[in-house]
């Protein structure tokens, strides 16, 4: 089931399922509530980020090349930081170069969404509490990451977070190939097989650290081959049965 988020030509915003042929199912509430009769055509509405955050968890270092591109040191454990509610950007939003930064980069991540509230879960017990998977870009001041070493502050801007376009539960996250594309050029080119530590010990391990929340969403770490954007460009995040996240600076 691939799940979205619309606003309607009657500025409504609602959540729906896509049932094919360009059209979507509305639910009568969020995606947890029981599905109307009612379809529309994704045409006449325009597409919204599938979820809508209580915290953003996410994971830094967790591809190998891209630790050597920084020049940082493997961890041994999770690297984990967090982004506000306002950095959610819709797909198709335009990303803000903040004043304080001159260096804005990419970052294509596999994200996760949490379905029902959990701490302290076993890896094998994982996929219960997951709604599903949709692509996320963990946008980042660069040069304020290497000056001030905060990554809240490089990474929490307002729009340095593109999350969609939809949210299936049709995938498995162990092996897909995601893509960065800048103005038309393949910038990062992985799969997430390689990932230092894989999605379902992300989701055990974070909820030992903290309670996991309905919605919440879980960034699992970007490959190698960031570089910056300008103002201007256009930047694709592609996760293999995912579809795209295309936004513009």
């Amino acid at each position: 089931m691939k799940l979205i988020r619309i606003k309607l030509r009657d500025e409504s915003i609602r959540y729906a399922r896509i049932v094919g042929d360009g059209k979507a199912q509305l639910f009568s509430d969020d995606y947890f509530s029981p599905l109307t009769d009612e379809t529309v055509e994704l045409k006449d509405s325009t597409l919204l980020s599938p979820v809508v955050f209580k915290k953003a968890l996410c994971i830094g270092l967790n591809y190998s090349e891209h630790i050597k591109e920084l020049d940082f040191i493997r961890p041994e454990k999770p690297v984990v930081f967090l982004k506000p509610s306002t950095a959610l950007l819709d797909p198709f939003g335009r990303i803000e170069h903040p004043s304080l930064s001159e260096r804005v980069e990419y970052e294509a991540e596999l994200c996760v969404v949490i379905k029902d509230r959990c701490r302290n879960i076993s890896e094998s017990d994982v996929d219960k509490y997951i709604l599903g998977y949709t692509i996320a870009n963990d946008v980042t001041a660069r040069d304020l990451q290497e000056k001030t070493g905060q990554w809240t502050i490089c990474k929490g801007f307002d729009t340095f977070l593109p999350i969609g376009p939809y949210i299936s539960d049709e995938v498995d996250p162990d092996d897909l190939r995601i893509q960065s594309i800048l103005n038309g050029k393949v910038m990062q080119d992985d799969r997430t097989s390689h990932l230092i530590f894989p999605v379902r010990y992300l989701v055990s391990y974070l909820s030992k650290c903290m309670t996991l929340e309905r919605y919440d969403v879980i960034l699992t770490g970007t490959p190698k081959g960031v570089s910056p954007m300008k103002k201007g460009d256009e930047i694709i995040c592609r996760i293999e049965s995912l579809g795209e996240l295309v936004n513009y600076n």
